[in-house]
């Protein structure tokens, strides 16, 4: 089992290098001519009720399944990345998509 339970601000920012980056490139995934600026605006009033509401609830969760299961809690960018890589290199032959990732930055 794996949690990404990152810093609110850099849910905030990541949303706002997403719109910016748009003004120039489609997002990576996004369909042509998505709604950016609704969508942004959008994110920015979900991440503080996402931080408020289901936030707690993962990690009641990931501490009710520690005893049982083998957890991943990410908490920076870089533990994202070390995990990517040791997954990368524990199974070799299963596409995990970091080599198509952007820089977390």
């Amino acid at each position: 089992m794996s949690t990404v339970d990152l810093p609110v601000m850099t849910h905030y920012w990541w949303v706002t290098k997403r719109l910016i980056k748009a003004l120039f490139v489609n997002p990576q995934g996004w369909p042509e001519n998505s709604p950016m600026w609704r969508s942004t605006m959008s994110s920015y009033r979900v991440i503080p009720l996402c931080d408020e509401r289901l936030t707690p609830k993962y990690r009641q969760l990931v501490s009710a399944e520690a005893p049982l299961k083998r957890i991943h809690h990410l908490k920076s960018r870089n533990e994202i990345k070390s995990f990517l890589e040791v997954v990368e290199r524990e199974y070799p032959n299963i596409e995990t998509g970091s080599a198509q990732m952007q820089p977390l930055s």
